[in-house]
């Protein structure tokens, strides 16, 4: 196993923890696309609650764009320079209850078109000597390009639903190398921790840190 990188929170507010490798490796039960030790997290209201269920969202996909977290600023979690950094994907319904099941049908299609597909608009910021990939980003919403030095806070883009995403959230996780298609994953932890499946993630605004 290659040594874990400690990051930084890449969010401010309220965020449920899902598919952790604390509770199970690989995380995503694959380790395709060194996704092994990758992490999700799915922006809640100050109330800690995503979207109200209905019953129209146990039976037909919902606009992403009612999910509370939509649009909410992505940040760095580290120092470094931007190596990719794509939005043109598009943002797509969100699918709970039953369309949730149809989806997940079809998503050994989707892997075999490759990294885009699953991960949908990305950006992958080098430094430390590791590579970090920040995915299901919002369509056009990249703040960085290629080439640019950032810094740990800095914006990337906003929280969306494109690529292999059920509901708007962000997926984090940490390669050795900028070759997806050949590249090993990297344990992580966030601010020294590393949060398990159901916790709630509280990150505040700088000016509620001090």
């Amino acid at each position: 196993m290659s040594e874990s990188v400690d990051l930084a929170y890449p969010f401010t507010g309220r965020w449920l923890v899902q598919n952790s490798p604390a509770n199970r490796f690989p995380s995503h039960g694959t380790h395709l696309f060194a996704t092994a030790y990758a992490i999700d997290f799915v922006p809640m209201t100050d109330a800690d609650r995503t979207a109200p269920i209905t019953f129209g969202s146990l039976v037909r996909p919902e606009p992403a764009e009612g999910f509370p977290g939509f649009g909410r600023p992505i940040l760095s979690p580290l120092e470094g320079v931007v190596v990719a950094a794509h939005d043109s994907e598009p943002d797509h319904r969100a699918y709970r209850g039953l369309p949730s099941i149809r989806y997940a049908l079809t998503q050994r299609r989707r892997a075999g078109t490759g990294w885009v597909a699953l991960a949908g608009n990305h950006v992958l910021i080098e430094g430390r000597g590791i590579v970090v990939a920040l995915c299901h980003l919002q369509q056009g919403s990249s703040e960085v390009s290629v080439g640019q030095r950032v810094r740990s806070g800095d914006v990337l883009g906003r929280c969306g639903n494109s690529g292999n995403s059920t509901e708007p959230h962000v997926h984090v996780q940490a390669i050795d190398s900028r070759d997806i298609d050949r590249a090993k994953a990297v344990p992580l932890t966030f601010d020294g921790e590393l949060p398990a499946n159901g916790e709630i993630v509280h990150v505040s605004v700088p000016d509620e840190r001090g």
